[in-house]
């Protein structure tokens, strides 16, 4: 990844097999993405690291051989600074503020949500798929300024 900056990141969760053009537009010109589970098939990641260097991990909807291969749990960094990425918080092994993690990306709930905890970022983008309940279809963007800074985003991507 170049070292230029602000980093740019992508946080996507829970597209369940639907890659929106509103998603694709969105993620337009992003450094890196990272994507918390729940994919559903390979395609959706053809599409995505398409666009940007791709980190994901697995959901608990996502089954077959293009998905054993996926992480339950990973650890990405990008401008130094450690994001942790697991679809289910309770999936999450160890302590994050311990292990030098910044930034914990999260999915599942399809509820867009920031909050720090031990100053650590707990991020989860929303769904970024179909429509479930009332929630909004959303994404998250990560940025990551020279000096570690970080702010976070959450853009509603349909109306």
């Amino acid at each position: 990844m170049s070292a230029k900056y602000p980093l740019r990141v992508a946080l996507v969760s829970d597209t369940h097999n639907l890659v929106r053009p509103e998603l694709l537009a969105f993620i337009e010109g992003a450094d890196a993405i990272v994507h918390a589970g729940d994919i559903c098939d390979q395609p959706v990641l053809d599409t995505l690291g398409a666009v940007a260097p791709l980190t994901v991990v697995r959901g608990n909807n996502d089954h077959g051989a293009w998905a054993e291969a996926l992480p339950v749990q990973t650890i990405v960094a990008f401008g130094g600074v450690r994001l942790a990425v697991v679809h289910e918080l309770p999936d999450l092994r160890g302590d994050p503020a311990a292990g030098g993690i910044a930034v914990v990306v999260s999915g599942h709930s399809h509820k867009p949500a920031l909050e720090t905890r031990e100053g650590v970022l707990y991020v989860n983008p929303g769904s970024a798929g179909p429509r479930r309940f009332k929630l909004p279809i959303s994404a998250a963007m990560l940025t990551i300024g020279k000096d570690g800074a970080l702010h976070v985003e959450h853009v509603n991507l349909v109306e």
